[in-house]
């Protein structure tokens, strides 16, 4: 060979078709007919979510990746091909946690005064 390359690779990344999650695992089904699962512990925002907030996702950046707006994650495609966990760090997470906590406790607070 004289260094150019003969054969290209196109890598095409499927489309989100359907998302489960259940209390241990994030399964994504993909348009190529794969479907990846992955342990919710991967993702501390969802594995710390209520069922409720882990139901409310969107299928996004046009179909390759999943948006959660309540626990604000975001999950692309690639990624999740790819085997990456979540890169949050632990001092952004725990700001995440203290927030949440907060949050649910003025809600609490409002809805005995109301």
């Amino acid at each position: 060979m004289n260094g150019i390359n003969s054969v290209g690779v196109v890598r095409v990344i499927p489309k989100v078709m359907n998302v489960t999650i259940t209390d241990d695992t994030l399964s994504v089904d993909l348009a190529d007919g794969r479907t990846i699962a992955v342990p919710l512990v991967w993702y501390p925002r969802l594995a710390y979510g209520t069922e409720q907030e882990r139901l409310n996702f969107q299928i996004a950046g046009a179909g390759y990746g999943i948006h959660w707006p309540d626990l604000d994650e975001d999950i692309g495609v690639e990624g999740l091909l790819l085997g990456k966990q979540s890169l949050e760090s632990e001092a952004s997470f725990a700001r995440w946690l203290a927030y949440r906590s907060q949050a649910q406790s003025m809600d609490v607070a409002e809805a005995v005064l109301a």
